[in-house]
């Protein structure tokens, strides 16, 4: 090995969140963690959500404004219902853009 372009690899004390303390090696003295083998899901069978960052909170209330807003149709959805409406009257342009619409709607 190469002298002088390597990191020193000392002894690392990990700390986690819930309290474990653990002795490894690393290239930083101190070490800290959100999980470790005591508290983490996998090791301990516990059906239990670790969310540091807020994201299931954020996914749970975009859940929840999807299923309120289930039922709206979107605008375009609103027009192409207007313009296909039985005894419309639909003619030249319109009865291409209409008949687009549609079939990008059956798609969706």
């Amino acid at each position: 090995m190469k002298a002088g372009i390597h990191p020193n690899y000392v002894e690392s004390t990990v700390t986690c969140s819930c309290g474990n303390v653990f002795v490894t090696r690393s290239t930083k003295p101190t070490l800290r963690t959100d999980l470790c083998s005591v508290c983490h899901p996998f090791y301990t069978g516990e059906q239990r959500i670790v969310d540091s960052a807020g994201q299931v909170e954020r996914f749970t209330r975009r859940q929840e404004a999807a299923a309120a807003n289930a039922g709206r149709k979107s605008k375009r959805q609103r027009r192409i219902d207007a313009r296909t409406q039985v005894g419309a009257d639909v003619t030249g342009d319109d009865a291409e853009d209409t008949a687009d619409d549609a079939a990008a709607v059956a798609q969706a």
